[in-house]
C-alpha cells in the first residue's frame, strides 16, 4: 500500500561514518526502499534532538555499525506499510521515540509496532518535541519512582527538555521541586514551569539547599541526568532509604560505585533506567504515550520548543546542546 504522491528510492539523512565531534555529521542521500514485513515507511515532518544523539555520535553508546544514522525521535505521516501491519495505513499521522537510531532523515523505514498514532490535539511539532522526553518523564515520576503529593524532590537540569516537562508534571502531582540550572535566566524559566526552588550551579550548593528545605532530612528521590559532576552530590541529598534515579551522562559517565556506600549513607536505592525497558511492550508504549498526550491536552504540561534548525544543520544543534546554550526541546525540520 502506498500513500498517493509518496517519494521512492532515496531521501536525505544525517549519518556518521566515524565517531567524534559535531563535524562528523554528514548530510547525504540514502536508500530508503519499501517496507518489509511488520514495517512502515514514514515521511518525517519534524525530528527531535536529544542528548542520547550526542552519545551515539561520540561513541559513548556504540552504534551497531558505521556508517549509521542517528536520532531517536520524530513525527510524520505513514507513506506505505509492509505485510502483516494492522492499525496503521497510508496517511496515518504517527510519532516514535527509541528503537534503532536513524531519526535524522526525511524518510525512513520503522517497525510498525513502535509507531504511535497521534490523536487530535497533538500536532507533529509537539509530538517530535515531546515523545522521548515526555515518555521519559512519565516513567521517571510514575514508575521508576512513584512521586506522591507533598513530596519534595530534586531534579537536575530543570530547564532542559526533560526538565521543563518534569517540572510541570511534578507540579501536577503536587510535588515540591528543587531544580538545578546553569544560569539565572534558566532559573526563571524553570520557576515559570513549576520549579519552586531553582538552584544555580556554581553559585549555590544544591546539597545544602536540599537539606535546608527539608529540615536536614534530605529528599526521597533525586532525578539525575547530568551524571559524573552531580552524582556524589545527588547521593548526599537523599534521605534515609532515598532513591537516586540516574538516567543520563551529560557531564560524563559515573565512576564505579561500591554498593556498601549505599548502606553507609542510609540504605539508599540506586537505579539506572532506560526508556526502552519501560516501553518494551506495545501495551506499555501506548500507555506511556497516552499518559503524555493526556497531560498535554489538558494543559497541565506545555511543551517548550527552545530552538529549531533545518535537518542539514544538525551539527549546529549538537554544538548548542553540548555548550548548554539551550532550553526546552530542540527540533530539526527536514
Amino acid at each position: 500500500m502506498s500513500f498517493p504522491g509518496a517519494g521512492r528510492g532515496t531521501a536525505r539523512a544525517i549519518r556518521i561514518h566515524e565517531t567524534g565531534g559535531p563535524e562528523v555529521l554528514r548530510f547525504e542521500e540514502v536508500e530508503v526502499g519499501e517496507p518489509g514485513k511488520g514495517e512502515a515507511r514514514v515521511r518525517q515532518t519534524t525530528v527531535g534532538v536529544n542528548f542520547i544523539d550526542v552519545y551515539h555520535r561520540t561513541g559513548l553508546y556504540p552504534l551497531p555499525r558505521l556508517p549509521h544514522g542517528i536520532g531517536m525521535e520524530a513525527a510524520g505521516v505513514v507513506e506505505a506499510v509492509g505485510p502483516g501491519v494492522s492499525g496503521l495505513s497510508p496517511g496515518t499521522r504517527v510519532a516514535y521515540a527509541g528503537g534503532t537510531p536513524g531519526g535524522y532523515a526525511e524518510v525512513r523505514i520503522h517497525p510498525a509496532e513502535r509507531l504511535v498514532p497521534l490523536p487530535e490535539g497533538i500536532d507533529d511539532r509537539t509530538a517530535a518535541a515531546a515523545m522521548l522526553k515526555g515518555m521519559t518523564v512519565e516513567y521517571l515520576v510514575r514508575r521508576a519512582f512513584r512521586v506522591e503529593r507533598g513530596m519534595t524532590v530534586l531534579l537536575h537540569a530543570a530547564a532542559g527538555g526533560v526538565g521543563l516537562i518534569a517540572c510541570q508534571w511534578l507540579r501536577r502531582l503536587g510535588a515540591i521541586v528543587i531544580g538545578t540550572v546553569g544560569t539565572d535566566e534558566k532559573a526563571a524559566l524553570a520557576r515559570a514551569h513549576g520549579c519552586e526552588h531553582p538552584v544555580v550551579y556554581g553559585r549555590e550548593d544544591f546539597v545544602a539547599r536540599a537539606k535546608d528545605l527539608t529540615a536536614g532530612k534530605g529528599v526521597p528521590v533525586v532525578f539525575d541526568s547530568v551524571g559524573k559532576s552531580t552524582f556524589e552530590g545527588s547521593l548526599a541529598c537523599l534521605s534515609r532509604r532515598g532513591t537516586l534515579v540516574s538516567f543520563g551522562n551529560a557531564s560524563g559517565p559515573v565512576p564505579p560505585l561500591d554498593p556498601l556506600e549505599l548502606s553507609r549513607r542510609g540504605s539508599l536505592f540506586l537505579t539506572r533506567p532506560r526508556l526502552q525497558d519501560y516501553t518494551a511492550s506495545r501495551e506499555d508504549l501506548l500507555a506511556s504515550a497516552g499518559a503524555l498526550f493526556d497531560v498535554v491536552r489538558e494543559g497541565a504540561v506545555r511543551i517548550v520548543v527552545g530552538a529549531t534548525w533545518p535537518l542539514r544543520e544538525a551539527a549546529q544543534a549538537h554544538r548548542a546542546l553540548e555548550a548548554r546554550r539551550t532550553t526546552g526541546s530542540l527540533l530539526l525540520v527536514p
